[in-house]
């Protein structure tokens, strides 16, 4: 399977097109003024205990306190509370733990308040991002993830990966994680180290490592609530993650961006450095690649299947519903009915479970396919869905089949739905329904190349517009009737005519000989 990233920057986000055998099948957003990150680590300070849920909120410095559960302080979380002392008073000089000694675990019965108290400063890490009215979810059971192994401090366990189904390949590669695991450190070796050689996985645990020795020396000077360790950035955890010899293609339109993803995948895998190119086209780089066209067609609240069916996706706070819809194709005999609703409801399931990860939906959510009275089928369709979603990376649980033809899952939620609104507001009348004449567009248009290049100067233009738009502007061009020779002939300037299909039908912009947009 051949994957691509497309990774669109901007001054104020990136956003970030995973494309496997050309099928857009997740995007990431990620704000370049975003502080709060799944997997960042903070010094806090507990602002208050509530008894009632056996939970703390503890403030890291955003605007809503975070939530911190007992369950999430984690079994070691003595030992962490001595650590954290033992460095700001000195007594633990080295970020290793080979002398120091470990706590006992806690109750997992026990209650929060015989742990922790207000006022106290304890070390926290993001387990979900802020949702709706929320604050981020936080857990004191630290780990780092690297790209073979996750490290777990104040741990002496060693754990394979379930995706890794071969016996004989997981006790190799627990016999290594042993061998060279630091003291009073765990390590949960991941699916992507299987046939990898112990020098692979050392590399990786020594760059942990000294990840965790700067967090160290952070602690040492910190003040409550601030960031003493930052996760990579989305793209780069992504890369983690995913990064295999089935990528061919990293495509870029920032050269900062660029030379950071090189930067980074020299330091795990040289040897597919080349892969990243830097995209310099005219055309928007969503647009070039078909990203955009899918975005607007896959986004929407409802998502077109082929054959004529469709999905409608509904999202409320407490869960998501879809609706799987025949769309006319379920008619005819009894027969006929059930095995088109078995083809329906297949096509339906894999669409769902891209979805699924498109979305990034989190939480619960309830699917209403279409009825079937066979038996078979619905296990059928149980398994289908089921064999889809393993390419998902969120962790998630299915159920049966419903006697009503609801499947109902859960998937890991850690940061809010990706949402895009695909229904276009007309930029002429702003919803009020009314436009300006369409025949005066033309007019509008030519009216302010005269200005730019009659009393601004431009040398050059470059015209922006629907597509539809610039087929009429350069109709006729190779008999000289065309608006673009008709300008050409008036201001004896060539005005460059690019057709873009991201535009509203009557939407332009102008742009100059450096790329630059000129604002009007």
């Amino acid at each position: 399977m051949n994957s691509e990233l497309i990774i669109d920057s901007s001054s104020t986000e990136v956003t970030i097109a995973l494309v496997e055998e050309k099928r857009l099948v997740e995007l990431n957003k990620e704000k370049k003024e975003n502080n709060f990150s799944v997997a960042d680590i903070y010094l806090g300070r507990v602002k208050k205990l509530m008894p009632s849920l056996n939970a703390a909120f503890v403030d890291i410095g955003y605007e809503k306190d975070a939530f911190l559960h007992y369950l999430d302080l984690g079994p070691q979380v003595q030992s962490l509370l001595k650590f954290m002392k033992s460095t700001v008073n000195g007594s633990q000089p080295e970020s290793l733990l080979n002398n120091f000694e470990l706590e006992a675990d806690i109750n997992k019965a026990g209650k929060i308040g015989q742990i922790i108290t207000p006022n106290m400063n304890l070390i926290v890490q993001i387990a979900k991002e802020p949702i709706s009215t929320k604050g981020p979810r936080i857990t004191s059971e630290i780990s780092l993830a690297g790209r073979f192994v996750v490290l777990v401090p104040f741990s002496d366990v060693v754990s394979i990966s379930q995706k890794i189904k071969s016996s004989t390949e997981r006790q190799r590669l627990k016999r290594l994680a042993m061998s060279i695991k630091p003291r009073n450190f765990g390590i949960i070796v991941r699916t992507v180290a299987e046939g990898k050689k112990v020098a692979d996985l050392d590399a990786d645990i020594q760059d942990l490592c000294s990840r965790w020795q700067a967090m160290h020396e952070q602690l040492k000077t910190a003040q409550a609530p601030v960031k003493i360790l930052g996760e990579m950035n989305r793209t780069s955890t992504i890369l983690r993650d995913l990064l295999n010899p089935n990528f061919n293609s990293i495509q870029v339109n920032d050269v900062s961006v660029a030379e950071e993803i090189k930067s980074y995948i020299r330091s795990i895998a040289p040897d597919q450095v080349d892969i990243v190119k830097l995209y310099k086209g005219k055309v928007p780089i969503f647009e070039n690649f078909g990203v955009d066209k899918q975005i607007k067609g896959l986004f929407g609240k409802t998502v077109t299947l082929s054959g004529g069916s469709y999905l409608v996706i509904e999202h409320t706070e407490a869960l998501h519903v879809i609706d799987v819809n025949s769309g006319g194709r379920n008619k005819g005999a009894q027969d006929n009915q059930e095995s088109s609703a078995l083809a329906v409801n297949i096509a339906a399931a894999k669409e769902i479970a891209r979805q699924l990860r498109l979305r990034d939906m989190g939480g619960i959510v309830v699917i209403d396919f279409i009825d079937m009275k066979n038996t078979l089928h619905r296990k059928e369709l149980f398994d289908t869905l089921r064999d889809e979603m393993k390419l998902d990376r969120a962790r998630h649980t299915i159920l049966p089949a419903s006697k009503f033809g609801l499947i109902q899952l859960t998937r890991e939620r850690v940061r809010p739905v990706t949402n895009i609104i695909t229904v276009e507001k007309c930029p002429t009348c702003d919803g009020t329904g009314e436009i300006k004449a369409s025949i005066l567009l033309i007019d509008d248009i030519e009216n302010n190349i005269r200005y730019l290049c009659q009393e601004q100067n431009e040398k050059s233009l470059t015209l922006h517009v629907h597509p539809y738009l610039a087929a009429y502007l350069k109709q006729d061009k190779y008999t000289f009737k065309s608006y673009q020779w008709k300008w050409f002939k008036k201001y004896k300037k060539w005005i460059t005519i690019d057709p873009i299909s991201a535009l509203h039908f009557m939407e332009y912009h102008f742009f100059n000989n450096q790329g630059e947009e000129i604002k009007l």
